[in-house]
């Protein structure tokens, strides 16, 4: 794992670097400043491993696809500088968000240059499969909006189902990794069964990714976390753990509870006494356990994709890159 871990530290280098070289144009200062600002704020780089790794589990190198992989981390850029302004968020990675730094024109108009950035980069390397890669990029560009659309329309509708929810993460948050792999699988000449392997790990990966998430902000310690335990809570954001708690839910004084949160009525249960009340109920009906193996399902079905792969280093770097994206400290 020590030789994953030194790969991995090899490989980010490379796409910082990459990603540091992406800006070349100083005016209009108003675009670039903010865009230089926002590429050089760091990050595991995920998406680019995801596409790196799979390129090499179907015979191709790390050379082929750097472009790409520079590509899909400008897009999933462009997806946090627009949801940034969306959720009013005053902060990413430590740092002003662009919208707060600026403003809200300039960083609208970051995002949408990051499109146009990301099919640049995308399309510099001569592939012989490009019609397919940029159709599985675009395909992503647009279940990954639609997810959004469904997230912020969730927050005015109070008959979301798990089942809802499942199909918004399925677009927002596991498509990135989904098409992350499949662009890497052709780039590195994989073939139907292959990219299809690649195609169903990487999703259920994601999925996986999002509900730990959701776990996560109820159960974890705020220090290891990273921000406020029972922020979902507070903000009334539809989570696997919330409607899976409605859905279980059978007294009277628990559904009033998960109402008051989904319709962000919270009277006079603020803070951390509504996170308690509301933890409360999440163990009494089993969420908890419910998400924990919903969590583990995903990842389980995820591994078990790759069995099929004869490559064992190709095999162990995507297992890792799993692993290291579900265990984070809590």
């Amino acid at each position: 794992m020590e030789i994953i871990l030194e790969v991995y530290n090899e490989y980010k280098k490379k796409i910082d670097e990459a990603l540091s070289e992406v800006i070349q144009r100083e005016s209009p200062v108003t675009l670039y400043e903010p865009l230089k600002y926002l590429l050089s704020g760091g990050g595991k780089r995920i998406r680019p491993m995801m596409l790196i790794f799979s390129c090499e589990a179907s015979g191709g190198k790390f050379e082929d696809c750097l472009n790409a992989a520079v590509a899909i981390e400008l897009l999933h850029n462009f997806t946090l500088v627009h949801d940034d302004i969306m959720d009013n968020a005053d902060s990413r990675r430590g740092r002003q968000t662009i919208h707060k730094k600026w403003n809200e024109n300039v960083a609208i108009l970051c995002g949408d240059q990051l499109i146009g950035l990301a099919y640049e980069y995308l399309l510099k390397s001569d592939f012989i499969q490009i019609q397919q890669i940029a159709r599985a990029f675009t395909e992503g560009i647009i279940e990954v909006c639609e997810g959004q659309s469904f997230d912020k329309e969730f927050e005015e509708r109070n008959d979301v189902t798990v089942k809802d929810y499942l199909n918004m993460i399925g677009k927002k948050t596991a498509k990135m990794l989904e098409i992350s792999a499949v662009i890497g699988g052709l780039i590195g000449n994989g073939d139907d069964k292959r990219i299809e392997v690649l195609k169903n790990f990487a999703f259920n990966t994601g999925m996986a990714f999002q509900i730990l998430d959701d776990y996560l902000d109820i159960t974890a310690e705020e220090s290891a976390f990273g921000k406020k335990i029972g922020g979902d809570i507070i903000e009334g954001k539809r989570t696997y753990m919330l409607l899976k708690a409605r859905e279980y839910a059978t007294d009277k004084n628990d559904t009033e509870v998960l109402e008051k949160v989904l319709n962000k009525d919270n009277g006079s249960l603020r803070g951390d006494k509504l996170i308690s009340d509301v933890k409360k109920i999440y163990e009494k009906y089993g969420v908890t356990i419910s998400a924990k193996k919903e969590i583990e399902n995903y990842t389980l079905k995820a591994e078990e994709y790759l069995h099929s792969l004869n490559n064992e280093l190709s095999k162990s770097k995507l297992k890792w890159l799993s692993q290291m994206l579900m265990g984070r400290k809590f």
